[in-house]
């Protein structure tokens, strides 16, 4: 059995964690962001999609071509 590929996302952040909630600014950390430009390519799973939902004022998923 081959195991499938795992399926990424790439998430850029758009916008400043400066006066949001600290958990908000983790979250960016945990994303691997913490910098207006900054992009990261992630897993995707349900754990990052809930984690993208709770800052997806702060930043936008880049579709992959």
């Amino acid at each position: 059995m081959m195991a499938k590929a795992a399926k990424t996302i790439t998430v850029e952040q758009i916008g400043s964690p400066i006066r949001r909630h600290h958990s908000q600014r983790e979250t960016l950390i945990g994303l691997r962001l913490n910098r207006i430009g900054r992009t990261s390519a992630l897993p995707d799973t349900p754990e990052v999609r809930g984690m993208i939902a709770k800052v997806q004022h702060l930043v936008r998923v880049v579709e992959d071509k």
